[in-house]
Formats: structure tokens, sequence, C-alpha cells
């Protein structure tokens, strides 16, 4: 609690400890996973995975990976919360120390299972994983919500795993990746060091979206550095500082704007996401990007008739720009450019071709739309400012968008009061205050966190 408000970190983690995690694994997939410590000293997870280029299960993967473009971390152990994050008795000592009522549950190394390229590989470790988290936040008087992992490489098994998640082992949601790594169509054979990506928006993602909406539960879109996904501006640099400041808000924004331009916020419309621990001050640009080309490509922009000056307008213009004294041999040329600019081009109301109609769907809905309705949630960590002038710059709306998250058991995040410092960067009113510790929570996870909040807790707030 803080001041009697609720308070509920959206977006915590687990380290998930090597030597119990692999029992959970099935016994054909447990020897292709191991933890190892690297030449610096720094603990890694070793996986064996599928290798395009053998046809066989011989490509090694280290999680986080350890060098090169779009480096992972290293020396990345939290001095005051990494045994919390393994061990649940010291988390919540650090939990009720810091006023924490509830902590929603990520992984850490399953933030790599999407980039994986063996499918068997990934349906395992993911089954186990959720076995493992399922039985590791089981009792604590209901304070800790595990979010389960999906599968995306196979859409029937994610399908299928999101009911067991939420149906048999009580998850209250479930997270995906922001994309999934596939060959580049100009080097095939170099993936996957060489790759593009589908983001979780792309057409044969669509059954899990529905599922979702189905069972009325968050997709929580967690990217990471280091995982081998597809990373913006992070797989361009090799250091691991440049690597995370891009790495995180790059995954999210590409991800918000093909679910927002895809169509999927359109198409369900019940649908909530939350973009996590990329932070949310970038989302009022983002999102003002989103309707200005909405507005003036989409909602006003026609391609059947396109813009075409006059001739003689655009001749006088011509003169007037290069001087009277040479004006026939300029009339001549702007004749020729004019002919060759507008005359003898194809007639565009003729011109039959869909690329000219980009996302044209969407003609009658700005994408503000979207964010009002509260489909769209992002996170925000106790060192942030960005919460408190998002309402500055999207109004209202702003208030409703942003969920506390100390990303307990990552390096970065901070434990100290982390509660005390996220309340207090601003003078917030106290309808705000509540809404950023635990309303957009509330929010985002909807009926399965909301209906299994501890008890204490609620006596608490009410009192």
């Amino acid at each position: 609690m803080y001041n009697g408000i609720l308070v509920i970190d959206a977006d915590a983690h687990k380290l998930e400890n090597p030597l119990v995690i692999r029992d959970y694994i099935e016994p054909e997939y447990r020897d292709r996973v191991t933890l190892i410590v690297d030449n610096l000293g720094d603990q890694r997870m070793r996986i064996v995975d599928f290798n395009p280029a053998t046809g066989k299960n011989d490509l090694v993967r280290l999680f986080p990976q350890p060098q090169g473009l779009g480096k992972g971390g290293f020396r990345n152990l939290h001095p005051e919360t990494t045994l919390g994050a393994v061990f649940n008795r010291t988390r919540l000592e650090h939990m009720d120390q810091e006023g924490v009522d509830v902590q929603v549950i990520y992984g850490t190394w399953n933030l790599s299972f999407g980039s994986y390229l063996d499918r068997d590989l990934a349906v395992a470790l993911c089954k186990a994983y959720n076995n493992y988290i399922a039985e590791d936040c089981k009792g604590y008087d209901n304070r800790l919500k595990a979010i389960g992992i999906l599968p995306i490489q196979d859409v029937q098994e994610s399908v299928k795993e999101m009911h067991r998640c939420v149906e048999e082992l009580g998850l209250i949601g479930v997270a995906v990746p922001p994309n999934i790594a596939i060959p580049h169509p100009k080097a095939p054979e170099a993936f996957p060091e060489v790759r593009t990506c589908k983001t979780i928006s792309h057409p044969d993602f669509e059954p899990i979206i529905q599922a979702a909406v189905e069972l009325d539960i968050a997709l929580g879109i967690h990217g990471g550095p280091g995982s081998y996904m597809v990373g913006g501006l992070s797989d361009h640099t090799e250091t691991f500082v440049l690597s995370h400041i891009f790495v995180q808000r790059n995954q999210q924004q590409l991800a918000l704007a093909r679910m927002v331009f895809d169509g999927v916020f359109e198409r369900y419309p019940t649908l909530r996401v939350g973009f996590l621990e990329g932070g949310c001050g970038w989302l009022p640009d983002l999102a003002h990007s989103f309707h200005e080309h909405w507005e003036k490509r989409i909602r006003d922009f026609d391609p059947k008739h396109p813009y075409r000056p006059s001739a003689l307008e655009f001749t006088k213009l011509m003169i007037q720009e290069q001087g009277a004294h040479n004006s026939s041999s300029i009339v001549t040329q702007a004749k020729n450019l004019f002919d060759l600019l507008w005359t003898k081009q194809h007639d565009p109301t003729k011109i039959n071709d869909a690329s000219l109609y980009e996302h044209f769907e969407l003609k009658h809905r700005d994408p503000m739309e979207y964010f009002e309705r509260g489909q769209i949630f992002t996170s925000f960590e106790s060192d942030d400012p960005a919460p408190a002038y998002l309402p500055a710059a999207m109004g209202e709306m702003g208030k409703r968008l942003a969920c506390f998250s100390g990303d307990y058991g990552h390096w970065d995040g901070v434990l100290r009061d982390c509660v005390k410092s996220a309340a207090e960067v601003t003078n917030y009113d106290r309808d705000h205050l509540e809404l950023l510790l635990s309303g957009n929570a509330l929010a985002l996870y909807g009926d399965r966190l909301r209906n299994s909040l501890p008890q204490r807790s609620l006596a608490g707030a009410i009192a």
C-alpha cells in the first residue's frame, strides 16, 4: 500500500532457477538446455537449437547473446533483487518493505523462447516454464500472479497452451514476443544471422489474438536484449549499453504500430495488450505520428486523384523563376517537363493496384480511439518521469495508459523506495496516482487479476 492505495507491480520478473526448471522439461529435451559460465564469468543459458544450415540440432545459442550485434546483458545480476527473483520468501520480504501488494510475474530466460527455431523444443520449454511458474507462485496469499508464455512458432499449440494456462494452471494472462525472426527474402540461406521478422499482428497469429479475446485475458508483449529477436536499431549496435537503450523501445514501437495499422485493434475491440518494459515516454510522439499519418494518408487521401497543377500555372511560375529574357526556351522546357511528369503518365483513375490503398480498411477509425477505449497499455519504472507528462501530451487518456513496474529481478530495476519514488515524481492528484499504481494494471489484466486480489490488500484499500 501507498497511503492507502493498492500497489500492483505490473511487470516483475522471475529468474528461473536452473536446477528446478530443468526437472519440468521433458527428458528428451533436457540435455539440450544447460547453465554455463562464460569466459567472462557470466551465467548464461546454453540451448542447442535446430540449425537450418545442417538440418540438425547443433546450433548453439547462448542467452543472453554474449557478443556481436544486438549483444545481450552481462554482469546483469542485481545485488539487491537477484535472490528474491529466484526465491519467493525474499521477494515477499521486499514487497512488504516497499509496499507492493501484488506482483505480476514474467520470466527472464523465457523471453527468448520465441526465437528458437525448433518448434518442438519451443513447445516443450513453454509447457515446462508454465508448469514451473504456476507451482512457484501458488500460495503466498495470492500476492504473486504468474503470466504464462506461448510457443508462437506453433500457433495451434499456442492456442492450446493459452487455454491450459488459464483454465488449468490458473494463470492470469500470457506473454508473447513482439516479433518472431524469419529468413530475409534477399538472403534466405544466411538465416538466422540475416533475418527479418513477423510481428505478433501477422495474420498467421490471428488465432492467438482471437483466443485471448475469447478468454478475456491480456496479452503481455515482452521483448528483451540478446534474445535473437529483431530489435530495430539495437541490431546495429555491438555494446550492451547501446543495445539496451534501443531494444525494448524499438521492439514495442514496431509491435504497437503493426497492431494498429494491421487492424488488430479494429477487428478485436475488446483486446487488451500491454507493451512492457519499454517505458512510456515515447508513446505521445508515436501516437501523434499514428494520427497524423492516418489523417493525411488514409482518411483524406485519394490515390485515384493525385494532385496535378495546371500547365499554365506551371509554365508561368517557371518563367518567373528563371527570368523572362529567355521565355520561349523556358516555355518549351516547361512543356516538356510538364508532359513528362503529368501528361504522359497513366491515367491514375484507371490504375487498379491495391498497393495504392495502404491500410484503407482503417479509413473511418482514428488510431487515437484505440488508446481512448482502453486497449493499449505500457509500463513505467520508479525513476521514470514520463507518466507525469502523458496527460499533457495526450489529454485525459494519458492517465490511463501506464502501469507501475518495479522491474523486480532485473539489473536495471530499482528496489529501495521504488513505490515512493514513482508516487512522488510529481504532485499527482489521488485519482491519477491510483490509476498509475494499480488501476491501470487492473484494467489491463482484467477480472482474472481483480477477482483474485489478496484479501488483506482489498481490506486496506477499502479502509
